[in-house]
């Protein structure tokens, strides 16, 4: 069994996940003054983008791209733009098991870049992926309950809460030891 970290002190530790952002407000639950209901913009429109996003475990610093579609191809890129980000550093990717995160453009940037490496999260457990609750803390921060009248404001908005924010996460505390031994899987 060898230690990740000790055999590469620079390891880059990066949860990567897709998510898509529509103009239609999400709602939540929110505290408003007796007799002035909240008023929410209600667009028939279903303007979407897709967010790729990786989360650094170990500072908490979030890259997030946007994308017209979630395909093997787009997942490849944004590996690329990854390993261009850290350009002389190994790279951990944790990654659920998404579709498209499997494919011949996937295989060939593996070919091709040996200090990048992919672990899966276990099925069925986005709970486990920090880059989920990164979602969701933009969700609240943008998108909730807004009152946008313009779809590219708000996708500006959401992109620059996730590369601007540092978002804090227990994940190296928690599951460390198991991703950073060879035996895991």
């Amino acid at each position: 069994m060898t230690d990740r970290l000790q055999d590469h002190p620079d390891l880059v530790i990066l949860a990567m996940d897709q998510m898509s952002l529509y103009f239609q407000a999400t709602l939540t639950r929110v505290w408003s003054p007796m007799g002035q209901t909240p008023l929410v913009v209600v667009t028939p429109q279903r303007d979407h983008v897709h967010f790729y996003g990786a989360l650094e475990v170990r500072n908490g610093r979030a890259i997030a791209v946007t994308a017209s579609e979630q395909t093997n191809e787009v997942t490849a890129d944004f590996f690329r733009i990854l390993l261009m980000l850290f350009p002389t550093c190994p790279i951990l990717l944790l990654l659920d098991r998404a579709p498209w995160h499997r494919g011949p453009a996937i295989n060939e940037v593996l070919a091709e870049n040996s200090r990048l490496e992919l672990v899966f999260f276990p099925p069925a457990c986005p709970d486990l992926n920090p880059q989920e609750h990164v979602w969701a803390q933009t969700r609240a921060a943008i998108s909730h309950h807004h009152s946008y009248r313009h779809f590219p404001a708000l996708v500006t908005d959401f992109d620059t809460h996730l590369n601007e924010t540092l978002f804090e996460t227990n994940f190296m505390e928690k599951y460390a030891l198991p991703i950073l031994y060879d035996n895991f899987d």
